[in-house]
């Protein structure tokens, strides 16, 4: 076709065709305007293409060359060598990850561009570098002397000769027949002003652009384009809530509450009872609640939760309790049962696990209203589930909940409250964008008695020394997790594992220790016999995968050793760190690295080391890693930020604002311009068909 146009199928595109145009239809790409939508992961910059014997220490470059010898060297650590040669010398590629997959990747004589910062250990060497293949067949002609993109890749698409380079032949050929450009929703003084590009021309040279600076205006003004569309579809969704008004109605807390707070073992802390009051005061109003509660790691959140949920029933109104994992709804009912019985509420648990019986048995009971409280984890929204009279949903950790999920027991009521909690402390910048429709209530300080975690990151040569100090630390009495970030042993990763490190401890180093095993294929009744015998001291270390990041609660931990602890993020290491020091003990972190560690990832191991306050732990993560997977953007129904950084961006946060607050408060009175922009936003609104927070 000699002519495309944005709404044109890409089926019609040269090279693609009914076979490619399945593949690109199963990751949302249809037309052309989707393919121009699909940004690059990366760059290859092939406008310097550095001779290898030019290479400098620590200065990245790219390089192509071709495969001289290549296989797997034995010794401290497997690992995959290339020798990679040019005309003027040649240069070791080595991998330390992934072994299996690169004996089948490299064929002697194959041709490769390759992008890494050289380093020098018995000779130049690149430590898992980027590769292009390059054959005679390459489009390395066509694209020399520029920066090539590097587009998100599955198995599927490589199947069908949709790699990268399959891609880009493909986003190549649309801008060179492409007809019509995209609309620009913004108005051109808006642009002007702000120095943003034009949208058709930030597309265009993010696929392909000039140079690096360029690059960095094109992310600019795309970075706006999605923060906000995030930014009104929160307000959006907030106005929607503004406008229910519910039909409970709540009177003064009386003696059920005032009995349970009286029969605690402890006093709440100002924060604590600072966020009941505004829980209180949430559910008497008018509309339904929509509260986030967040704060550290052991800070006493749930036992804010558990008053609102008592709250509800001392009001006749039934709460659903619902956890991420079944440790956590079980523990949640076993730590607050008494409790809540000791007042008159009747709770349950409800769990996959549970007996068909049992699940019977519970679901009538709640249908006819004779539990106040149901504690559970997912099970909670199956069809058999119904309440009598649901006023109050509770969701703990709820980034780990899909929006579907909260949806679909958020409606089992007539619009309950919802309390949503969670662990990972939500930096202001970040709670305004993502949580914009809550209302939010944070405890910063913790409970009284709670030691600072001492904490150290060594590198794997020191683990005798950790052993020693772990039996050291048993015999006076106390007890320690040992974190693998891998189930059992894998063709694809040179990773340490929890199934291969508790047979070789047993019979080795810790063999006079009493130890456990725990990971997610543990079936729940082994695994909580497990954790139960943990709990009570009768195992000494307990070695598990991140399974118990959270809803562990053994006061007694007092060690933490993490294994392959470069692989895991700031957030995540500051929740395993959680698990330790929760009984008044002094309490040892110990982050166990492998080489070769990165520097971002030494980076983080120091920030984790010196720094123990979970809200600057996760600014820090946020800085370093992004919003993405720290706090479940993909999983709140949001529309995920491919490329927006919520902390590099936070003044495009507030332009945002700026340009979207009268449009927000007076939609009717709007000039072309706004006018053109709402609509915009509000068509894309409708078709993600979301129903945030609520439902």
């Amino acid at each position: 076709m000699a002519e495309l146009r944005l709404n044109s199928p890409l089926q019609y595109v040269k090279g693609v065709g009914p076979r490619k145009s399945a593949v690109l239809t199963k990751h949302g790409l249809d037309t052309v305007e989707d393919i121009l939508g699909y940004y690059p992961r990366q760059y290859l910059d092939r406008s310097n293409i550095v001779p290898i014997n030019e290479l400098k220490i620590d200065q990245p470059a790219t390089i192509i060359g071709e495969v001289k010898a290549h296989g797997v060297l034995y010794g401290k650590a497997k690992r995959y060598e290339v020798i990679l040669a040019d005309e003027t010398g040649n240069i070791s590629l080595l991998w330390f990850r992934g072994v299996k997959y690169w004996e089948r990747l490299f064929k002697k004589g194959m041709k490769f561009a390759v992008t890494g910062t050289p380093s020098y250990f018995q000779g130049l060497q690149l430590l898992h570098p980027d590769l292009e293949r390059i054959d005679e067949h390459s489009d390395q002609m066509v694209h020399a002397g520029r920066i090539i993109p590097v587009y998100p890749q599955t198995s599927e698409l490589s199947k069908v000769g949709l790699s990268s380079k399959g891609i880009r032949n493909v986003t190549s050929f649309v801008f060179d027949h492409l007809s019509e450009e995209l609309d620009d929703y913004l108005p051109k003084t808006f642009l002007s002003k702000h120095h943003f590009m034009p949208r058709h021309t930030a597309v265009a040279r993010t696929h392909y652009p000039d140079d690096r600076d360029q690059l960095e205006s094109c992310r600019r003004r795309l970075a706006f384009d999605e923060l906000l569309e995030l930014q009104f579809l929160v307000a959006r969704n907030k106005g929607r809530k503004a406008s229910i008004t519910k039909k409970r109605t709540y009177q003064p807390p009386g003696d059920m509450l005032t009995d349970f707070k009286n029969g605690l073992l402890f006093e709440l802390t100002p924060e604590q009872k600072k966020a009941t009051r505004e829980i209180v005061a949430d559910l008497q109003g008018e509309r339904p609640m929509s509260r986030l509660l967040h704060g550290d790691v052991g800070c006493g959140k749930t036992v804010v939760a558990i008053a609102a949920a008592l709250y509800a029933a001392e009001n006749k109104f039934q709460c659903a309790f619902m956890a991420p994992t079944e440790i956590l709804a079980q523990q949640h009912y076993r730590n607050w049962n008494e409790f809540l019985s000791a007042v008159g509420a009747v709770s349950a648990i409800l769990t996959a696990s549970s007996s068909a019986a049992e699940k019977k048995k519970v679901a009538q009971k709640c249908a006819d209203g004779e539990i106040d409280i149901l504690f559970g984890t997912h099970a909670l929204i199956y069809d058999y589930v119904s309440f009598e009279r649901l006023g109050l949903v509770i969701i703990d950790e709820q980034h780990r909940f899909g929006v579907e999920q909260r949806g679909k027991l958020y409606a089992k009521g007539e619009d309950p409250d919802l309390l949503v909690m969670t662990a990972t402390p939500i930096p202001r910048t970040l709670a305004l964008t993502l949580y914009g429709d809550l209302d939010i209530s944070t405890i910063e300080a913790l409970p009284p008695g709670r030691q600072p975690i001492r904490t150290v990151w060594r590198t794997d040569d020191v683990r005798d020394k950790v052993w020693q100090y772990l039996r050291d630390e048993i015999k006076s009495g106390g007890q320690a997790y040992l974190i693998y970030p891998l189930i059992e042993k894998s063709d694809q990763s040179n990773l340490e594992n929890v199934e291969d490190a508790y047979r070789e401890l047993s019979a080795g180093p810790l063999s006079d220790l009493r130890l456990a095993i725990v990971h997610g294929r543990v079936k729940p009744k082994e695994r909580d016999a497990i954790l139960e015998q943990f709990r009570i001291g009768k195992i000494d270390i307990l070695l598990a995968t991140t399974v118990i990041e959270v809803g562990i609660d053994n006061p007694n931990a007092t060690v933490l050793v993490i294994e392959h602890a470069e692989r895991f993020g700031l957030a995540q290491l500051h929740q395993l760190r959680g698990r330790i020091g929760r009984g008044g003990k002094p309490a040892t972190a110990i982050a166990i690295a492998h080489p070769p560690v990165s520097a971002i990832a030494r980076q983080r191991l120091e920030y984790f080391a010196e720094q123990g306050d979970g809200f600057l732990i996760a600014e820090a993560d946020l800085q370093l890693r992004g919003p993405g997977e720290i706090f479940g953007v993909r999983q709140s129904g949001l529309p995920e930020l491919r490329i927006a950084n919520l902390w590099q961006d936070r003044q495009l946060m507030e332009i945002g604002r700026t340009l979207l607050e009268p449009m927000l408060t007076n939609p009717e009175n709007l000039d072309s311009d706004s006018h053109k922009l709402y609509n915009y936003l509000t068509r894309k609104a409708r078709r993600r068909e979301l129903n945030l927070g609520g439902g």
